[in-house]
């Protein structure tokens, strides 16, 4: 079996893109992936099924909806940020949180789905 596929098997500390395509592709629930770029960022191209939660309110959104033993991947543009990202989450009591290592840019170089939006210019 391979790491992180396992049912019941603790999420890492950090994920490669291709084991959380792995997981998706095999339709393991409960996880989710949050996305903690601005939200500009985000409605201009996001890892496909991700969620927009910006890091100055990472905690008080993802304190209201999710559980705090949910999987959970946070990717940004930088490591550095997801790592403060998963830092935040992890001193708010959640158990499962992952970064995923290279972010938006290596889960577009491996060609792995994406949703392009738009951004508004006021």
């Amino acid at each position: 079996m391979l790491f992180g596929l396992i049912p019941n098997a603790p999420l890492g500390a950090k994920s490669r893109v291709h084991d959380l395509k792995r997981r998706l592709d095999w339709g393991q629930p409960a996880l989710t992936i949050v996305d903690v770029r601005d939200r500009q960022e985000f409605y201009f191209s996001h890892i496909l099924g991700a969620v927009s939660m910006p890091l100055p309110e990472l905690v008080s959104r993802a304190s209201k909806a999710l559980e705090f033993d949910r999987d959970i991947y946070l990717y940004s543009d930088t490591d550095e940020e997801a790592a403060l990202a998963a830092l935040q989450l992890r001193q708010a009591g959640f158990r499962n949180v992952s970064e995923l290592r290279g972010g938006l840019p290596a889960w577009k170089a491996m060609g792995y789905p994406i949703e392009k939006g738009f951004v508004r210019v006021a």
